[in-house]
């Protein structure tokens, strides 16, 4: 078996969560999580002006009609993800798909293989950065590198309440 690259499907616009859902759907029920490891849809934050001139953060998407599968390619995966409803085919030359290479990867910010880890560890004290608890001051009492969150402790009416809380939103003191 050869190793999983990353691919670029082209979808019908507007489809691409659509196509997502579908291909892990898939994956699921065909039982292909050794083969098709990611499916993602690239998003961005940008800061949109509202008509009374405030702003507001939304996500859009980076990459409108694509999505990006990690895949070990085969005829199998190939015939699953080609016929996928919403799937136009892969980008490359004719029906052969071409991997992203290295560069791409890394510009995009996706994993090749492993994440890298946080080093956050339970028990670590952190400030947050971000939203609601900005400025508190707390202690780590779980971090979960898969969905790169961490749980902490917050005082809400003279309780301690756990709040699950991204990586980007704390600084480790």
């Amino acid at each position: 078996m050869s190793e999983a690259r990353w691919y670029v499907v082209h979808t019908y616009s507007g489809y691409e969560n659509k196509v997502k859902a579908d291909i892990e759907k898939t994956i699921e029920n065909r039982k292909l999580q050794d083969v098709i490891l990611d499916v993602c849809v690239p998003m961005q934050n940008v800061l949109e002006e509202k008509a009374n001139g405030q702003e507001r953060e939304v996500q859009k998407k980076l990459f409108p009609a694509y999505v990006l599968i990690n895949m070990v390619m085969n005829d199998d995966t190939w015939y699953v993800v080609r016929n996928t409803r919403g799937v136009t085919g892969f980008v490359g030359p004719g029906s052969k798909p071409v991997p992203l290479t290295e560069e791409e990867i890394l510009s995009m910010g996706l994993n090749t293989t492993v994440r890298a880890t946080s080093g956050l560890e339970v028990g670590d004290s952190v400030m947050v950065t971000k939203g609601v608890w900005k400025d508190n001051i707390t202690t780590i009492t779980a971090v979960n590198e898969k969905l790169e969150t961490v749980t902490v402790n917050i005082d809400m009416f003279g309780r301690d309440t756990p709040v699950e809380i991204s990586f980007t939103d704390i600084k480790k003191l």
